[in-house]
């Protein structure tokens, strides 16, 4: 499958989740028209190391893992630039990058969203889910009527909603969103909750 790419630093987009983008710079007006012309998604790798602590290329520099994200909406602006809300599809690997044009693309393997149905996997998902909204919930209760009211129920969207949440670092979230299966994903984001909101039972 090949993909253009739009990646941003610090940013780890996840399965489900819906996020506002500004697009300003040429190439990425240039990818974005593409696809608003073909309705093809595109791929959002992370950019791990900025160009000032790491004089290697753009390609060089980026996550293997990232996520597709799926156009839902586009304002224009009269500069040329545009809002958009993207939405997070399936996680890729990236096989092979491709550098022939002002954007970067990529021929990409889909990776499974869950990884590992059945009955008792389901039951240990929804555990950790309730575990994590827990700590969620002592980690800011500020937030806990937002929380309660639009944290989804599906323990997919429940670890990106999760993933949004938690004070975690690029690296951190490029870890989560790199666990093979949506099992370890969650234990992953249990264990990056600080330990003074965690639920230790």
């Amino acid at each position: 499958m090949l993909i253009p790419l739009f990646p941003l630093p610090q940013f780890v987009l996840f399965p489900g989740q819906v996020v506002p983008l500004y697009v300003f710079e040429p190439r990425y007006r240039e990818l974005l028209a593409r696809v608003q012309r073909s309705g093809e998604a595109f791929g959002m790798p992370q950019i791990l190391t900025p160009s000032t602590a790491d004089p290697r290329p753009l390609e060089a520099r980026l996550s293997h893992i990232g996520t597709l994200a799926h156009l839902r909406e586009v304002a224009p602006h009269d500069d040329g630039t545009s809002s958009i809300t993207v939405v997070g599809g399936e996680r890729f690997q990236i096989q092979r990058l491709i550098t022939d044009e002002a954007y970067l693309s990529a021929e990409v393997e889909l990776l499974p969203l869950h990884g590992e149905p059945g009955p008792q996997t389901e039951k240990v998902q929804r555990a950790l889910t309730n575990r994590l909204m827990t700590d969620l919930l002592r980690l800011r209760p500020e937030d806990r009527e937002a929380i309660v009211q639009h944290a989804p129920t599906d323990p997919l969207l429940l670890a990106s909603f999760a993933a949004a949440l938690l004070p975690l670092s690029g690296e951190e979230r490029q870890q989560a969103l790199e666990a093979p299966t949506l099992t370890e994903r969650l234990e992953t984001l249990l264990g990056f909750v600080p330990v003074a909101a965690r639920d230790l039972n």
